[in-house]
């Protein structure tokens, strides 16, 4: 089988292999006498095929699919996904967020990491391997890499060759791809915030504002620098998670696992030749496809991202041999041995479960309790009340209405208290996302006031159209409603 043509010197095992789950010492192991081959201190991993390699070509696919096809489309003439900063809300198709919902969001970006910790208790660090957009990236420059400059090999021995020029049409083909798919993903990203129909054009056609284009150009070099030479040292020194992971794992959490009581001792063998050694046969392609250049068999090292590279390479190197599969598998310290409890069985399970459930209804209650309507009133400060010639005592306020939904909205306006109050205005229109400041007098014969001071309440109610009552909506629309409590002063 091939193996690395210039194997490095051993690195201890010791400095990247974390204890059992269980916190039991790893089986002893074989170290390897190989490791990755480095270029430049850039690691050069070769390509795989594969069940698990598929699987996550497709997922990645998708996402990147996702992430550069959600800017355009569009929900009632408006952009359906969209930060819009300059006038501070957040589109989400039918859904308008304000910085007054915080709350709510907050609550999604819980439930998301609550339900990664959830994900990776049982499957590992599957989020770096199959869904997290540096591993993507870092896949898809590199098969960017693979066609220009060759295989794993050639790229290497290229890495070594003095200039000439082949190697700098192969190196200039390779950084002009880099660079405009860096700045396409600049594109991607930016066009969450600014409409994605007129940022492409205005960007390729160099008449974006300075702002615009400088964001743009911003994310471009960081994906350039990251996904094209930073690469696995993001996963390595950058990323906490990779530093906290293990905290998280227990026995029954499925990595990618060597299983060390089978392939040990390890070495080289002719096919189908009778021998006394395990089942690994030394090939080091474990390494080879390894994209952050780790040998999986020293045991579990944070550095790995659980992509299954590793496990493809090692099935294909068993199906030659006419070996079983899995000698490196996605499996568990416990299912080593024999044991897979089901998952109601287990107490993390049911911990972490409860609590997304519970953070999940918490974010649920939330948005049910979220009103379509603000209202804000300030008193005028200029004087308490006002005595009018016709026997009457005025009081002045300032109402501010915000419709939050995106549709235009009439709303009726009502003051309750002790006291009969008259109003000025009653109804009043807004237009979607709009915020409107109304001045509101408040009128009271002075013969009843009986106190200086009389608690009221402002309520503002939304109307509904006779279109929308026909169409089935009724009494329980008008009901949502919101108010605030206020004072009317007198003599």
């Amino acid at each position: 089988m091939p193996s690395s043509e210039e194997p490095s010197a051993h690195k201890e095992p010791s400095a990247h292999t974390e204890p059992s789950a269980s916190g039991e010492p790893s089986v002893p192991q074989k170290p390897s006498s190989k490791t990755a081959a480095k270029s430049g201190g850039k690691i050069q991993f070769r390509s795989q095929s594969g069940l698990f390699q598929r699987w996550r070509s497709a997922t990645g696919a998708g996402l990147i699919a996702l992430f550069f096809l959600l800017p355009f489309i569009s929900w009632h003439g408006r952009q359906a996904i969209w930060f819009d900063l300059s006038n501070q809300q957040f589109y989400f198709f039918g859904t308008s967020l304000w910085p007054q919902d915080f709350t709510l969001l907050a609550w999604v970006f819980i439930a998301a990491a609550f339900g990664l910790f959830f994900v990776t208790l049982f499957w590992g660090r599957v989020w770096c391997g199959f869904l997290c957009p540096q591993t993507q990236w870092t896949f898809m420059f590199a098969w960017v890499e693979e066609k220009f400059e060759g295989s794993r090999n050639q790229r290497i021995n290229l890495d070594k060759a003095p200039w000439s020029r082949e190697k700098l049409t192969k190196r200039l083909g390779k950084h002009s791809s880099w660079l405009l798919m860096s700045l396409l993903t600049g594109c991607g990203f930016i066009a969450y915030f600014v409409p994605a129909r007129e940022l492409y054009p205005a960007i390729f056609s160099f008449s974006a504002g300075f702002w615009d284009t400088a964001w743009v150009w911003f994310f471009a070099i960081c994906t350039y620098l990251n996904a094209g030479w930073m690469r696995e040292q993001m996963c390595l020194h950058c990323c906490p998670y990779a530093r906290f992971q293990s905290a998280m794992f227990d026995e029954f959490t499925k990595t990618v696992t060597y299983d060390a009581a089978r392939g040990e001792s390890r070495g080289p063998r002719k096919r189908k030749a009778a021998t006394e050694l395990g089942d690994c046969v030394d090939c080091n392609l474990c390494v080879e496809v390894c994209p952050t250049g780790i040998d999986i068999r020293n045991g579990l090292q944070y550095e790995c991202i659980n992509c299954g590279a590793c496990v493809d390479a090692c099935n294909q190197t068993m199906a030659n041999f006419g070996y079983k599969p899995d000698l490196i598998a996605f499996t568990s310290e416990a299912g080593l041995k024999g044991k897979t409890p089901p998952l109601w069985q287990r107490k993390r399970f049911i911990g972490y479960g409860l609590a997304l459930i519970a953070i999940l209804a918490t974010m649920g209650l939330d948005m049910a309790s979220r009103s379509s309507i603000e209202l804000n009133v300030l008193r005028d400060r200029q004087s308490l009340y006002r005595e009018t010639t016709g026997g009457q005592i005025e009081n002045t306020y300032l109402l501010k209405i915000r419709n939050k939904t995106q549709q235009p909205r009439e709303y009726r306006l009502a003051v309750t208290g002790a006291l009969p109050l008259a109003l000025s205005k009653t109804e009043v229109s807004i237009a979607p996302g709009e915020q409107i400041e109304l001045p509101l007098t408040l009128t009271a014969a002075a013969g009843a006031i009986k106190t200086s001071r009389s608690k009221l309440t402002f309520t503002v109610s939304e109307l509904v159209s006779e279109s929308e009552t026909e169409s089935g909506a009724g009494a329980d629309e008008e009901a949502e409603a919101v108010s605030q409590d206020s004072v009317f002063f007198a003599p």
